[in-house]
């Protein structure tokens, strides 16, 4: 028998999970994360990118780039010049996106020398 105390942590607890669920499913896989560092550092064409991020491909860059695009995160500029020239931005919804990052970097520097340390 479940208790009504069980049932409101059941409660908290479900409404913890999703939306940290939903902001994973956003900045989900390998790529979207380094992209998204890449253009907090300023507008980017296609090709800068590309370099600043090791080992992404022209098609996996671009399918990350459409997923940041449909979640408002990054903004396509496409300027009329000959030949025609992309710009990549951030959107200052995916501005929001600082804090996390800073705090995801934070805790991934002090886990390196957590684990660094633990095998010496």
């Amino acid at each position: 028998m479940i208790k009504k105390k069980e049932l409101k942590t059941y409660s908290e607890c479900t409404k913890a999970i999703l939306p940290v669920r939903d902001a994973l499913d956003i900045l989900s896989g390998k790529w979207k994360l380094p992209i998204i560092i890449s253009l907090s550092f300023g507008n980017k064409r296609f090709g800068e990118m590309k370099k600043e991020i090791p080992g992404i491909t022209d098609r996996m860059l671009s399918k990350e780039l459409r997923d940041l695009e449909v979640n408002l995160l990054v903004k396509r500029t496409v300027y009329d010049t000959m030949p025609v020239t992309v710009e990549y931005s951030m959107t200052n919804y995916g501005k929001s996106l600082e804090n996390l990052i800073d705090a995801l970097r934070d805790w991934g520097i002090l886990h390196r020398k957590h684990i660094i340390a633990k095998g010496k």
